[in-house]
């Protein structure tokens, strides 16, 4: 019931009333053309658990037909939230934001997302690397196609695993499935390093 948590803090902390509404449609089209039939009906749209690339062009297409707002949970709520904390660490460890080498574990919705917003923040893009299933995001990988929000991160480097993007990385941003990272992994980054374990927990 993550929707329906969700629309108890809205009404708690904004007294904005929520409905949770599921779509029975995989289909992009479909899904856009029923949310956007319900604007007259609400002041604003969060969507939930739309799966990267779709994510990007639903929430893009649905920005460009709406007049309200449309939130992307996974997205920029991740991106908010560890920005703030990404903000806050480096002032603690005395870092300059332009300078820090950045790694993150996944490569869906929040991950992308939450990487665009650090660069909006002043990370400088080449300085990130980002893992998926299949290691490192690099301008040399051939082995799948990687989708145009991804290759924005396809850098040129030597690094072709996590444990290898980890060597000297100042902050590490977990936004894959539990159990990526070992202590092991985590020793050879930088100095007081920074470490956002965001991956959803094993329910149990």
């Amino acid at each position: 019931p993550v929707m329906e948590g969700k629309a108890v803090l809205f009404k708690r902390f904004a007294d904005i009333d929520v409905f949770d509404l599921e779509l029975a449609t995989h289909d992009p089209d479909e899904f856009i053309n029923a949310v956007a039939l319900l604007e007259p009906t609400f002041g604003g749209i969060n969507l939930e658990d739309i799966k990267a690339p779709e994510c990007f062009e639903i929430e893009e297409r649905l920005r460009e037909r709406l007049s309200i707002p449309v939130f992307h949970d996974d997205q920029h709520g991740t991106a908010i939230i560890s920005g703030a904390a990404l903000l806050n660490a480096l002032e603690i460890t005395g870092r300059k934001i332009d300078t820090v080498k950045v790694v993150f574990s996944g490569a869906g919705a929040a991950a992308i997302s939450t990487a665009e917003h650090y660069v909006r923040l002043g990370v400088r893009r080449e300085n990130i690397l980002m893992c998926d299933r299949e290691g490192v995001i690099h301008s040399a990988r051939t082995t799948t196609h990687i989708d145009p929000y991804k290759a924005k991160f396809a850098h040129k480097t030597a690094a072709r695993t996590l444990a290898d993007a980890l060597v000297g990385a100042d902050v590490f941003v977990g936004l894959s499935a539990a159990g990526a990272v070992t202590g092991e992994m985590i020793k050879p980054m930088a100095d007081r390093p920074i470490i956002f374990a965001l991956a959803n927990p094993v329910p149990e």
